[in-house]
């Protein structure tokens, strides 16, 4: 009852909202070593929910499973065009993007299973960490007034990584300003935190001096459980500024999407999961940007 009450007060508050654009293009990694926590999940609902608020959103898909790709319902199959071309062969990133059907502002660059090769091959290339984050700033500069099917202008750049720490991430934490951290809330969840905030102040240092970590964002939120409450008080004591309110629960509509080629906002819009995502991506907008 509890959980239809707040479902109800937050569909009258979204209902019709349209989201504040930034003054200038966010570039947001979403980010978490450890497998399974939800970070596809997080990276293509909040892109659904910013461009069903009005926003021009760009997924950039840097998992060579595809996942991002898959639920969004973009061809990912080996003979397309894909971010494994933008990185190891410099094709221009405006080039492999498509449009995502269910929402007409929504982008994807995908993620082929080539791009499991990738981390190999750009173990030799010069400026081999700088990659993604040169081809995204030449389509961002080139894209204004461009002709074609593509965005004229994004406001926001959503990259969806893979769960490791390896070039691929590291490309995706160097071309971005700020990082969003998906935690599970389990026991397990701040001591991976540890060693990702650890890494992130290694490429703050040596890579990337922009990079922020703006937001972190609780997802598989069981509220009926002791221990959920307990790890979500323990990441806002420990990072009150950058923990969203908002918490993403546990829910079978989140899983069940992707296998239809959909997000949650379009597979179900007023499940609670789509209504949590809705909400998170109101609050994603209003965060102030260190």
């Amino acid at each position: 009852m509890r959980q239809l009450t707040r479902d109800h007060a937050r569909r009258r508050e979204l209902e019709g909202l349209v989201f504040d654009a930034p003054q200038s293009t966010r570039i947001i990694t979403i980010a978490n070593q450890k497998g399974g926590v939800g970070k596809t999940s997080t990276t293509v609902n909040l892109a659904a929910a910013l461009a069903m608020g009005g926003l021009s959103v760009l997924v950039i898909d840097m998992d060579p499973q595809g996942n991002a790709s898959t639920a969004l319902g973009i061809d990912h199959h080996a003979d397309v065009p894909s971010m494994y071309e933008v990185l190891v062969e410099s094709q221009p990133l405006g080039e492999v993007i498509q449009r995502v059907e269910e929402v007409e502002t929504l982008w994807c660059a995908p993620a082929t299973i080539d791009l499991s090769g990738a981390e190999i091959e750009l173990v030799s290339m010069v400026a081999r960490e700088n990659r993604l984050r040169g081809a995204v700033r030449d389509f961002l500069a080139s894209a204004e007034g461009a002709e074609g099917e593509g965005p004229r202008h994004l406001d926001y750049v959503l990259i969806d990584c893979p769960p490791s720490l390896g070039l691929l991430t590291v490309n995706s934490l160097v071309a971005a300003r700020e990082v969003l951290i998906p935690i599970q809330a389990e026991y397990y969840a701040l001591e991976g935190l540890t060693l990702l905030l650890r890494n992130i102040d290694l490429m703050r240092q040596h890579l990337n001096p922009e990079l922020v970590v703006s937001s972190i964002l609780l997802t598989m939120y069981d509220a009926r459980t002791r221990l959920a409450a307990q790890v979500a008080e323990d990441v806002r004591t420990h990072f009150p500024e950058q923990t969203f309110a908002t918490t993403i629960p546990r829910s079978v509509r989140i899983s069940e999407a992707p296998s239809y080629g959909q997000t949650v906002l379009s597979y179900d819009p007023t499940s609670s999961g789509a209504l949590a995502y809705r909400a998170a991506a109101k609050e994603l907008t209003e965060r102030p940007v260190a």
